[in-house]
């Protein structure tokens, strides 16, 4: 009996070697191959009735525990029969979008969730959805785009120069970000000779994941640039009351011009979520196709420790490249920064939650899902030519601390795309004074959600603090490949 043989009869793959070595060993002994053939044929139907088999009684015990071990994993990763109960912000969300928050609250791993008011359909957990886990961590309930967040500065520079020095804005933002799939610094033959940026996060360990270590000179010459999809970095004006300036650290309240960014961690993320993913999935095979993207890494395992120290390193590379993009552009500038905040969504937190009446240690997973501690200041924008906000968190126990990330999509950008035309767009954006640098069909303000409606959804989440109206916008070219 060789190998394959033993296979087909049904010896699992790991226990084939196994199982070689005792035939060789019984036949050795004398024992004939017809008995052998047949008891490990018996073995294989009914290993309890082998365990004192002189010569196959260890094969016997191996199968038993393999199959043990099996059926425990089976249960483990068996999706609850009805969802646990969790809380919704808004109405009217898509039927998929809260399908989806149904089926990830089956997970076995799940404790807790809430599903955000700009929820809509995404990998797995839908976007503005957020998830308790216990000792797991789900690379899809991150995202592809991991630790994608938005920074915010208000500068010296007077908010007139929105109107008066729009073209020295405009070539601020040409010169020190990049846009697109591929975009990076120092890129060869590129006309204006950049070099790539510098920031002490390439100094951390890449080697915490052979991902991120394979990709870390990509990730440097990638620093500093901006992406695709929903990406942008932008100027506009930054209101805010006399109050709430003194609470900021701002000499007075009024209004001023500001910088606002929102991108993640580029090609290295998205190469971080492929690999852990098709990890994840390996491991939670077992589960309905439907919940294939809500597979988990268990966080006392080597791949989930990896995916962990990756996508913490990856949260630190996003806020590394936003500080980037922020410290060139003001500098082209010649400004000073006189407040700057950021939040990143899209990542996953250890924190401590009250659940079911009992405080514990849970991993919160936020998809597009903004962290509205008490107190925690974060930015909520809407679209190209619709207001963002600054807000400060109420920490509301039921939403897990969280808020919208966002306005949210009303329309697929396929529908976008066959719906507007930049005709029907340009008239909007001059009446509300936005200069529209760059950007795909796929991204008008139509395309998304009313911020407003939202923001009302959600005003026992987060108090608003200031508004950021975008003035001049740039995103990545039409054609190019969504990153977000």
């Amino acid at each position: 009996m060789n190998a394959k043989s033993l296979a087909r009869l049904g010896i699992p793959v790991g226990l084939v070697a196994q199982a070689g070595g005792l035939i060789g060993e019984a036949h050795r002994a004398g024992r004939a191959a017809a008995d052998t053939q047949r008891v490990v044929t018996g073995i294989i139907a009914a290993p309890e009735a082998f365990l004192d088999d002189p010569h196959f009684g260890a094969l016997a015990a191996a199968l038993r525990d393999h199959r043990a071990t099996e059926a425990a994993g089976l249960a483990a990763v068996r999706p609850r029969d009805e969802p646990l109960p969790w809380r919704q912000w808004g109405t009217g969300l898509e039927p998929d979008a809260v399908g989806q928050m149904q089926a990830a609250m089956r997970l076995p791993v799940a404790v807790a969730g809430a599903l955000m008011a700009d929820a809509h359909v995404g990998y797995g957990l839908p976007i503005g959805g957020v998830l308790a886990t216990a000792g797991a961590v789900i690379p899809y309930a991150v995202g592809v785009d991991i630790a994608c967040r938005m920074k915010l500065s208000v500068l010296d520079l007077p908010p007139e120069w929105l109107d008066t020095r729009a073209d020295r804005l405009t070539r601020a933002l040409e010169a020190e970000t990049r846009f697109g799939v591929g975009a990076e610094f120092g890129k060869r033959g590129d006309p204006s000779r950049t070099r790539p940026r510098d920031h002490p996060v390439l100094d951390d360990d890449w080697s915490v994941s052979p991902v991120t270590h394979k990709h870390r000179d990509r990730a440097r010459v990638q620093l500093g640039t901006s992406g695709s999809g929903n990406h942008f970095v932008e100027f506009g004006t930054f209101t805010v009351a006399a109050d709430e300036a003194a609470r900021l650290g701002l000499a007075d309240g009024g209004t001023f011009l500001a910088l606002l960014s929102h991108s993640g961690s580029r090609g290295t993320g998205a190469a971080v979520c492929d690999h852990y993913s098709r990890l994840a999935m390996d491991r939670c095979r077992d589960l309905p196709g439907a919940m294939r993207h809500l597979a988990w890494l268990a966080l006392d395992s080597d791949a989930g420790r990896e995916y962990w120290a990756a996508m913490n390193l990856m949260g630190r590379y996003a806020a590394a490249n936003h500080a980037c993009i922020h410290r060139h552009v003001v500098a082209h500038l010649g400004a000073e920064v006189l407040l700057d905040v950021e939040n990143h969504h899209n990542f996953a937190w250890e924190e401590e939650h009250e659940i079911d009446g009992t405080r514990r240690r849970v991993i919160v997973h936020r998809k597009g899902a903004t962290p509205a501690g008490a107190g925690v200041l974060g930015i909520i924008p809407g679209s190209m030519a619709a207001p963002g906000f600054l807000v400060r968190g109420r920490g509301v126990a039921g939403a897990l601390h969280s808020a919208s990330h966002g306005a949210g999509r009303r329309m697929s950008r396929t529908k976008a795309r066959e719906t507007y035309r930049w005709k029907e767009i340009r008239p909007l954006l001059e009446e509300r004074g936005v200069r529209l640098i760059s950007a795909g069909i796929d991204e008008v303000p139509h395309a998304y959600k009313d911020i407003h409606a939202v923001m009302a959804a959600q005003a026992d989440l987060v108090e608003t603090v200031a508004r950021f109206d975008p003035r001049l916008v740039k995103m990545a070219p039409e054609g190019e490949k969504p990153e977000d």
